[in-house]
C-alpha cells in the first residue's frame, strides 16, 4: 500500500469518480490512476469502486470506509508537513480559506490587507461558495478554514467559533412608500415583492422563520447569492431587497435607502470552522485575532481541546460579540 493510491482514490472520490478530472487536477495520466487503484484493490482483496466496464459507478461499501480513513491519513500527512514548516520558518507557507461572497466582499477585506502586510510570505487563497460547499471543503481537510454563517454544523469534525454577530437591512429605491414608516413591520415588507439571499445563504433561514412564525408568505421575486446583485435589481425596480447590514455602502449605494430591520429577524452569527484535529500553524491563530480579536490563541486551543461543539458552545456562552 503507497501513499500515492490513497491520494489517488482519495481524490477520485472527490472527483465524482471522474478519473479524468482527477489526472487533470493531479498532472497525471488517467491510465496510471487507474493502475494504482486496481493495484491496491488487488492488495485489498475487494473493488473500492463498482464499475460498468472501465467507468466507475460508486463507491462500494467497503470503499467508502478505505477512503475515509485515506483522507484521514492525507490529513495527518499534511499536519506533519506543517509542522516541519512551522519550525524551519513560520512566516513561509499558505493559507487557504473558503467563504461566502458576502464575507469575501465585506468583512474580509481589510484582514486581509493587514495580514499580507504582516506576513508577506504567506500564499492567501480565497475560495468562495455556498455554505455547504464551503464547510466540505473545510471538513475535508481541501482548506484550512470555512468562515460562514450557516451548515457548518453539519459537519460533526468541524469546530466552530462565533466572531461577530449581524443584522439586516431592506433596501429600497429613494422615495419608495416604505421610507415614511416609522418602523417597518413584517407585514409592512411582506406586502411587496422581495429580492434577497438563496435558501442556506448568509442567514436566509432567519428570515424564513421569521415570516413562518408570523404567518405571512411574502412573494420572492428572485434570490441571489450575491449582495451586490439583489442590489442591482433593486434598482431595477423588480422588489425591495433584504441584505446584510455590512453589505450596504453609503458611497457606493447613496441611490438606495437602508432601512433597519434587526428588530424584524433575529441575528446571525458569523463564525469560523477548523478542522478537530488539524495542525494549527502559527500565522492561522493570527489571521483567526485580526478577524474576531477576542479570539486569543489560548482560547482557541482551549476550543480545539473540548470534546464536542456543545462544549465548544459552552466556553463562549458568556463572550459578548460584537455587532457589524
Amino acid at each position: 500500500m503507497k501513499l500515492q493510491q490513497l491520494r489517488y482514490i482519495w481524490e477520485v472520490a472527490q472527483h465524482e469518480l471522474n478519473v479524468s478530472a482527477t489526472a487533470d487536477s493531479l498532472y497525471t495520466s488517467q491510465p496510471g490512476i487507474s493502475k494504482q487503484v486496481r493495484l491496491l484493490e488487488d492488495e485489498l482483496g475487494l473493488p473500492i469502486f463498482a464499475r460498468n466496464g472501465k467507468h466507475l459507478t460508486e463507491i462500494t461499501a467497503a470503499g467508502k470506509q478505505i477512503v475515509a480513513i485515506a483522507g484521514e491519513i492525507l490529513g495527518k500527512v499534511q499536519d506533519i508537513k506543517n509542522i516541519a514548516q512551522e519550525y524551519r520558518d513560520n512566516k513561509v507557507g499558505s493559507l487557504s480559506i473558503a467563504t461566502t461572497h458576502t464575507q469575501a466582499r465585506y468583512a474580509l477585506p481589510p484582514v486581509i490587507k493587514e495580514f499580507m502586510n504582516r506576513y508577506p510570505g504567506i500564499k492567501l487563497n480565497i475560495n468562495q461558495g455556498t455554505p455547504m460547499q464551503i464547510s466540505e471543503l473545510a471538513s475535508r481537510g481541501v482548506v484550512d478554514m470555512a468562515i460562514a454563517t450557516e451548515a457548518m454544523e453539519l459537519f460533526e469534525n468541524l469546530v466552530m467559533f462565533p466572531c461577530y454577530r449581524w443584522n439586516r437591512c431592506v433596501l429600497v429605491q429613494q422615495g419608495h412608500p416604505l421610507t415614511e414608516k416609522k418602523e417597518l413591520t413584517l407585514q409592512d415588507v411582506a406586502e411587496y415583492p422581495i429580492v434577497t439571499y438563496v435558501f442556506g445563504f448568509t442567514g436566509r433561514s432567519q428570515l424564513d422563520q421569521a415570516f413562518e412564525k408570523a404567518n405571512l408568505h411574502p412573494q420572492l421575486a428572485l434570490t441571489a447569492v450575491d449582495a451586490d446583485v439583489i442590489k442591482t435589481y433593486v434598482r431595477l425596480g423588480l422588489g425591495i431587497g433584504i441584505v446584510a447590514r455590512m453589505a450596504y455602502d453609503p458611497v457606493a449605494d447613496a441611490d438606495l435607502v437602508p432601512l433597519d430591520a434587526s428588530h424584524l429577524f433575529g441575528s446571525s452569527t458569523t463564525k469560523i470552522g477548523l478542522r478537530r484535529d488539524m495542525f494549527i500553524r502559527g500565522f492561522i491563530y493570527e489571521f483567526i485575532r485580526l478577524f474576531a480579536p477576542h479570539l486569543t490563541r489560548e482560547l482557541v486551543e482551549q476550543a480545539m481541546a473540548q470534546r464536542d461543539q456543545k462544549a465548544v458552545d459552552a466556553l463562549f456562552a458568556n463572550i459578548e460579540l460584537p455587532v457589524r
